[in-house]
């Protein structure tokens, strides 16, 4: 009966958990806005405030030993996917994959298709490594140049920069927050990628439709291909750029279709890459050992190329991947201690219809972004703050995973003081302010998805999945029966 008593005790109340909560998001908005320190201490300091309180209400140390840990351990996938998309990045670039893509892509570009094709480019670019940071600092940075050689205003450029940047970091199976989501919401990666599908696809193709519009207005400057040119023939004097250096690519996509798990298919992603870059690129066996842990270097003696593949490596990958397992502790106390149990409750309440259950989870992730500064633990808190509800409404998982992609990995780079949007502002010369109208894929992708919830298309309920199932268990069966009686 005391033991008893001591677990009802423990339990938070919704102003308990509030004051926590509001406590670790000042101590974030002040280190990062006021103080501009590390986001990771900072989240230690998040935790230690959650631990002091959870021993307040009679938790021992124990308990939080084994709620970070199970934090961590419920996304540990995830985590290694990070290692993985270093090594994967690192050994693309050193096969000719990524440069090959950088080259063939810039083939596409003329003048008045110019918006448009900026955006494919830099769509297949994050898509290929799973960066919207990488894209930004090098294919972005060479379309600005380009761009405004051609009248465009730097604002427009920028904006369609973001918008293909992040369509791969939210799309693309290397991405770093394309894997948290689904972790953090409780499915798998490919769902998640299919599920996002059908309000992404549709607002890129506005997207194309806007950028081409656009570009007509602009379409009567003349190209300059000076950088174009600077870029190509610095590429092709250092790699081999035989189509066959895209197999790695092409591999990975392929098995992505299949439905391979993300890390064999990664893994194999890898060994190919590795594989070209011996055969084709004329490295040896230490060399590509090395890119995979410390990345790939060169100096070819022109800035843009250098910044476009000096990158990947699992080392690149520790900064996130320690910023993930402090984020993922900090949430496993959060969560096993009660507090977001006690806050979901409070806030959902109120919420009566799925449609607005799915509002409020891209809305709260934006609010998260803006609040933390940081669009990993906003997809972290927010699937942790939602799973139950979404449970409850008989959501299917993907539907939260997406809502987090969707307000959480999209808004973060139309923020001013985020990580994300103070990398991208100076990268282009565009503040954020400016290019945020423009980034048409960040603002649009959030506000279609909700009106096509409200509007009852492609909400995915677990029933319908269920029944799903079963009628496919039940076509099977009945084939095999027709083939037995044949």
């Amino acid at each position: 009966m005391d033991d008893l008593e001591s677990d009802v005790k423990k339990e938070p109340t919704f102003i308990q958990a509030l004051i926590v909560f509001l406590t670790v998001v000042a101590i974030l908005i002040l280190g990062l806005i006021v103080l501009e320190v590390d986001l990771h201490v900072l989240l230690i300091l998040g935790l230690c405030v959650a631990a002091v309180a959870s021993l307040i209400l009679g938790y021992k140390w124990q308990d939080l030993e084994n709620a970070m840990c199970n934090g961590v351990s419920r996304a540990m996938s995830a985590m290694f996917i990070f290692i993985l998309i270093g090594m994967i990045v690192g050994a693309w670039i050193q096969a000719g994959t990524v440069p090959a893509l950088i080259y063939y892509g810039l083939n596409i570009l003329s003048a008045k298709i110019f918006l448009p094709a900026g955006l494919i480019i830099c769509s297949i670019a994050s898509l290929a490594t799973g960066s919207s940071w990488s894209t930004v600092g090098t294919v972005g940075l060479a379309l600005m140049g380009i761009g405004q050689g051609l009248g465009i205003p730097p604002q427009i450029i920028a904006g369609m920069v973001i918008s293909g940047a992040y369509f791969g970091d939210k799309m693309s199976p290397l991405s770093d927050t394309t894997n948290l989501a689904p972790i953090s919401a409780g499915t798998d990666l490919y769902t998640h990628i299919k599920t996002m599908m059908y309000s992404t696809v549709p607002t890129y193709i506005i997207c194309i439709i806007l950028y081409s519009f656009i570009g007509f207005r602009y379409g009567g400057g003349q190209l300059d291909v000076r950088t174009v040119r600077e870029i190509q023939e610095t590429l092709a004097a250092n790699f081999n750029l035989n189509l066959i250096v895209l197999l790695p690519m092409i591999a990975t996509l392929t098995l992505s279709v299949m439905k391979v798990a993300a890390i064999p298919a990664m893994a194999i992603g890898s060994f190919l890459g590795s594989i070209m870059a011996i055969v084709f690129q004329n490295a040896t066996l230490v060399e590509t050992i090395s890119v995979l842990n410390y990345g790939f270097e060169i100096e070819t003696g022109v800035e843009i190329v250098d910044g476009l593949l000096n990158r990947g490596g699992i080392q690149s990958m520790m900064w996130t991947f320690s910023l993930a397992f402090c984020a993922l502790s900090l949430g496993g106390v959060l969560d096993e201690m009660g507090y977001m149990s006690a806050l979901v409750e409070k806030i959902t309440k109120s919420i009566r219809k799925p449609a607005t259950l799915f509002a409020a989870t891209i809305i709260s992730s934006w609010i998260s972004v803006a609040a933390m500064g940081e669009q990993y633990l906003s997809i972290i808190l927010n699937g942790r703050l939602y799973k139950d509800a979404y449970e409850k409404e008989g959501l299917t998982p993907q539907m939260l995973s997406r809502a987090l992609e969707e307000g959480g990995t999209l808004g973060s780079a139309l923020i001013p003081w985020t990580t994300c949007a103070t990398f991208a502002a100076p990268i282009l010369g565009v503040p954020t302010t400016q290019y945020a109208p423009w980034a048409f894929l960040n603002w649009m992708n959030p506000l279609i998805s909700i009106v096509m919830t409200y509007l009852g298309i492609f909400v995915i309920y677990k029933e319908k999945e269920v029944n799903k199932e079963i009628n496919k268990t039940d076509m099977a069966d009945e084939i095999k029966l027709q083939s037995f009686e044949n």
